[in-house]
């Protein structure tokens, strides 16, 4: 007579057999790791860029029309025209070199160049300082950067400086 192995070992056999893979694989026992192929992770790292892109570019349009001081100018500047912003006739429009040179200088040296100008390009610096506001080195300071950058030229008056602007501003 022919008796079967697992019989004779325990009632219990088949729980053994298909926790070891005797099943053949149909509880997952005797499964082989799959091989990952190249083109599967090539196609999901792109998928996980392009996801990335996205929500940068959603976050980018979101602080772009949450805060409007950013936005784009409408107004389009034709190459090498300047334009005139609340200018109504042409008079208004020349501009000498004067306004040219203030619109660059910082406060305190607008105001020493404006005393020069009220006072016909030509003022001692102790009593610019004084008209200006400001101390003796500041002044002293201001002056000399002008003067470094040809707005103003200097002559010694004693123990004070004769503050002269220079020729090319005065027209």
């Amino acid at each position: 007579m022919y008796v079967f192995a697992a019989a004779q070992q325990s009632p219990y056999y088949w729980m053994t057999e298909m926790r070891d893979g005797g099943m053949g694989g149909m509880m997952g026992g005797n499964s082989q790791p799959s091989i990952q192929s190249p083109a599967l992770s090539f196609f999901g790292l792109l998928f996980i860029l392009l996801v990335g892109v996205v929500i940068i570019s959603i976050g980018g349009l979101a602080y772009y029309s949450i805060l409007p001081e950013i936005k784009a100018r409408s107004e389009t500047i034709v190459h090498g025209a300047v334009p005139r912003v609340g200018i109504e006739n042409e008079e208004d429009a020349s501009c000498t070199p004067l306004v040219s040179v203030s619109k660059t200088l910082t406060e305190d040296e607008r105001k020493v160049v404006d005393i020069l100008s009220a006072h016909d390009g030509k003022y001692l610096q102790k009593y610019m300082r004084r008209e200006a506001g400001l101390s003796r080195l500041q002044t002293h300071r201001i002056v000399a950067r002008l003067a470094e950058r040809g707005i103003v030229e200097l002559e010694k008056n004693g123990n004070t400086n004769q503050v002269l602007m220079a020729d090319w501003l005065r027209k």
